[in-house]
C-alpha cells in the first residue's frame, strides 16, 4: 500500500470524518454511562466493536480487503503485542499471588504496622516512589493494583477509587522519570538535556502531588477506624517484594513477571504445600480473566490506526498549529496538540513523537524554551492517558481489579490537579 505524504492538506470535511470512529466510540461509551449514571451498562468492548466497523466503513477510496488489512496490521503491531504479553503474564501473577495468599499477607504485614488513615496516602506515595524509580505507569500498576483493591476490601473503600490512587501515582513517574520513555521522546525531540527538563516539569507535577495528597490525607474517604492484627506467614510476601525490587531495579516488565510467578509457585509449593497442578490452574485462570481487556486492546489499536491512516491525526495537527499567537498560545497549542494526538493514539509516547517537530518548531518561532515545550508534552499527554478509559494502564489496573475501565474516572484526582499546574505554569510566565 502507498503511503501518503504527510504534508498533504487535509479538508476540514474529510478531517472531521476521519475523526468521527472516536466521536462515535466515546458517544456510545461515556455518554451513554453518563446519561444512565452506570459505567457498566454499556461494555467498552461493544462500543468499541461499533467504532471499529464505523472505522472501517470511513476508510475510503480502499477495498473491504485493504481497510480491514490496514486494521490488522495496527492491532497486531509491536507495540499492541508486547502489551498483550504484559497483560498474560500479569493475570496469571495477580491470580497466582491470590489464590496462594501472597497479596493478603502482604495486606495484612501492612496493615498491621499502618493506620488505615494512612492507607490512601502511603499506596500514593509508593506508587510515586516506584513510578519514578522504574520510569513506567505499566509496571506500577503490575505492582501495585492487587495489593490496592486488597486494601480496598480489607478496609471498606471503594475498589475504583484505590485504583484511582494507584493510576494517578503511576502517572507521575510516568511524567516525571529520567528514564520514562515520554520522557526520552520528549527531550530529544524538544532538543533539551534531561536535567533541564526534569527541573522544569518539577516545578508542574511536584504541586500537583502533593495537592492530591492532601486530598488523600484530609478527605473522608469511608475506610474502617480500625482494623485487628493479623498473623501472616512472612514467606509469602517474597513474590510481591521480588516484583518490587526487579521494577526499582528496572528489569524489563515482562522479565519482572516472569521471575515473580516463579517465585510465588515456589514458595506456595515449599511454604505453603501446593501442587503444580493447582498452581498451573490459578495461573491458566489468571490469564482466562485478561480475554476481554485483551479484545478491547486489539479493537482500540486497530480503530486508532485507521483513524491515522484516513488523516485524523494529520487533520489535528494542521488545525490546531493555524491558531497560534503569542507564547502563552504557543504553550498552550503544544499542550493541546499532544492531548489531541493522544487522544487518537492511546499511547503517550507515541501521541509525543508524533507532534514532537512540530512541537518544537513552535517553540523557536514564539521563543518557548526547549525544557518547557518538552514538559509541556510529557505532562499534557500524561494528563490524557491517565483519563481515558481505553489506556492501556487504565485497561490493566481495572482488568486486575475486575471493574469497567470507566469506574475510576470520577476519582482520578491528580490528572485533574496536573492540568491546573500546568495551564497556570503556561499562564504565568517567568522571565
Amino acid at each position: 500500500m502507498t503511503m501518503e505524504k504527510t504534508d498533504t492538506h487535509i479538508k476540514t470535511a474529510q478531517g472531521l470524518f476521519a475523526l468521527s470512529p472516536i466521536v462515535v466510540f466515546l458517544t456510545l461509551y461515556l455518554v451513554v454511562s453518563l446519561i444512565l449514571e452506570d459505567f457498566y451498562k454499556m461494555p467498552i468492548a461493544v462500543a468499541l466493536t461499533i467504532s471499529s466497523v464505523w472505522a472501517i466503513i470511513t476508510y475510503r477510496h480502499k477495498t473491504l480487503h485493504e481497510r480491514i488489512e490496514t486494521f490488522s496490521r495496527e492491532a497486531g503491531s509491536g507495540n499492541i503485542l508486547y502489551m498483550i504479553w504484559i497483560f498474560v503474564l500479569a493475570g496469571a501473577f495477580a491470580c497466582l499471588a491470590d489464590k496462594t495468599g501472597s497479596i493478603q499477607t502482604t495486606v495484612a504485614l501492612t496493615m498491621n504496622w499502618l493506620p488505615p488513615s494512612l492507607i490512601i496516602p502511603g499506596i500514593f506515595i509508593a506508587a510515586c516512589f516506584i513510578s519514578t524509580s522504574i520510569g513506567t505507569s505499566v509496571g506500577t500498576v503490575v505492582a501495585l493494583t492487587p495489593l490496592a483493591v486488597d486494601f480496598a476490601q480489607s478496609v471498606g473503600g471503594e475498589v475504583p477509587f484505590f485504583v484511582a490512587v494507584v493510576l494517578g501515582g503511576a502517572f507521575f513517574g510516568d511524567n516525571l522519570s529520567f528514564i520514562s520513555d515520554t520522557t526520552i521522546a520528549a527531550t530529544r525531540t524538544q532538543k533539551c538535556k534531561m536535567n533541564e527538563k526534569f527541573k522544569a516539569n518539577f516545578a508542574i507535577v511536584f504541586p500537583a502531588a502533593v495537592i492530591t495528597l492532601a486530598i488523600y490525607m484530609t478527605g473522608d474517604f469511608h475506610v474502617s477506624a480500625s482494623v485487628p492484627h493479623q498473623d501472616v506467614n512472612i514467606w509469602l510476601i517474597i513474590p510481591y517484594l521480588m516484583i518490587i525490587a526487579l521494577a526499582i531495579a528496572g528489569v524489563n516488565v515482562a522479565v519482572t513477571l516472569i521471575c515473580g510467578i516463579i517465585s510465588a509457585i515456589t514458595i506456595a509449593i515449599l511454604s505453603a504445600g501446593y501442587d503444580i497442578i493447582s498452581l498451573l490452574g490459578f495461573m491458566g485462570e489468571g490469564i482466562d480473566s485478561m480475554g476481554n481487556l485483551i479484545i478491547i486492546t486489539l479493537l482500540a489499536g486497530g480503530m486508532l490506526g485507521i483513524i491515522k491512516a484516513t488523516g485524523g491525526i494529520r487533520f489535528l495537527l494542521q488545525s490546531m498549529s493555524g491558531f497560534v499567537k503569542g507564547s502563552r498560545g504557543g504553550q498552550a497549542a503544544i499542550a493541546l496538540l499532544v492531548g489531541a494526538v493522544n487522544l487518537c493514539t492511546a499511547n503517550n509516547t507515541l501521541a509525543i513523537l508524533t507532534v514532537g517537530s512540530l512541537s518544537h518548531e513552535i517553540s523557536q518561532k514564539y521563543k518557548i524554551r526547549p525544557r518547557k515545550s518538552a514538559s509541556l508534552l510529557d505532562s499534557a499527554s500524561c494528563i490524557v492517558q491517565c483519563l481515558i478509559p481505553y489506556g492501556a494502564q487504565t485497561l490493566l489496573a481495572t482488568g486486575l481489579a475486575g471493574i469497567s475501565p470507566a469506574a475510576p474516572w470520577p476519582y482520578l484526582y491528580y490528572p485533574w490537579v496536573l492540568l491546573v499546574t500546568m495551564t497556570l505554569s503556561i499562564i504565568v510566565r517567568r522571565k
